[in-house]
């Protein structure tokens, strides 16, 4: 199956009607498509919704409203290198968390350990795979209970749900990607959601300088016109999306592997990625191949970790893409 962006042929005349209508406007930025892609995906999400650039500029501004320079966040090691940079970035300090072996996130046992030895202000859960962390309720919980800021990545997550309730919903924000690899994709950007309005107005300041006061000290993470445009057409094609992985990892992929990520009762996952516990001879990989710890060179143990990087695999499962 070879590698396809989810994007219907059909789309085309409407997202050309829309590159249209923001060429004669004279409107590249900061105009009504952003609005409407944020409307959108506020009304999928059930919360506040600023686009940005990047899930790098939204991560960014969730660390700097919760001004958390000089403290120590912590963050799964089995995540992209964006997520631990992010922390890096923002001036904080950064330490790792063990995964599960079963979901590949974050791993509660752990985050227990880690809680009591390094005191963190706020910590990254990582949705992997286009699914929700199996122990989101009780990380959530811990979090309130210790006073911890808890963030979502929600890169992969797109499409993924747990008794109705999206990925975002159990922190104090979350951050999707609409990087061209992901379920829908605006080519580039991101979108931070939460249910802090006072976040949500920070968030819109961030990513444009400070306009109009100045008293947030951000940069430039507007998302253009033309890129919200895509989004606007990505966010009514979601679910038809997701139906179509789900049932093809149905009816294709789960006869052929036993040995698999299986979610818990009421879980839909997305299906940005499809992982198994054997090899694979046409496999797309792992989700990632050398966790962030190794990266860094930090020394810690975190054994899961290790061992999840080494012995997961990936069937390929793309929006209808094309079957070698």
């Amino acid at each position: 199956m070879k590698f396809t962006i989810g994007f219907e042929k059909e789309d085309l005349r409407k997202l050309h009607e829309h590159w249209d209508s923001i060429v004669e406007t004279h409107q590249w930025t900061e105009g009504k498509f952003t609005r409407m892609f944020e409307e959108k995906w506020s009304e999928y999400n059930q919360l506040y919704a600023a686009a940005f650039s990047s899930w790098s500029g939204a991560a960014m501004a969730v660390l700097d409203f919760f001004d958390l320079r000089g403290k120590t966040v912590l963050c799964p090691s089995n995540t992209f290198m964006a997520t631990p940079l992010s922390v890096v970035n923002a001036g904080a300090n950064v330490e790792f968390v063990d995964c599960n072996r079963n979901d590949l996130c974050m791993s509660y046992e752990d985050l227990k350990e880690k809680i009591e030895t390094y005191k963190p202000a706020a910590l990254w859960v990582v949705h992997i795979g286009g699914y929700i962390a199996f122990e989101i309720e009780k990380i959530s919980q811990l979090c309130k209970d210790n006073g911890i800021i808890l963030l979502e990545d929600c890169a992969h997550a797109h499409g993924a749900s747990w008794n109705g309730k999206r990925p975002g919903c159990w922190g104090d924000a979350g951050v999707y990607s609409f990087y061209a690899t992901k379920t829908i994709s605006t080519g580039e950007g991101g979108i931070l959601v939460t249910n802090n309005k006072s976040l949500d107005d920070f968030a819109r300041q961030y990513r444009n300088y400070g306009k109009p006061d100045y008293d947030v000290a951000g940069l430039n993470y507007r998302m253009s016109e033309f890129a919200a445009a895509i989004g606007c057409v990505q966010v009514d094609r979601l679910e038809q999306i997701v139906a179509w992985k789900r049932e093809y990892a149905s009816k294709y992929l789960d006869p052929l592997y036993s040995n698999r990520v299986t979610f818990p009762d009421g879980m839909e996952s997305g299906y940005y990625k499809y992982i198994v516990f054997d090899p694979v001879e046409k496999s797309t990989g792992k989700v990632y191949d050398t966790p962030c710890h190794r990266i860094m060179k930090r020394d810690c143990n975190l054994s899961n970790t290790d061992w999840v990087a080494k012995n997961h695999w990936c069937p390929p499962l793309y929006y209808k893409g094309d079957i070698d």
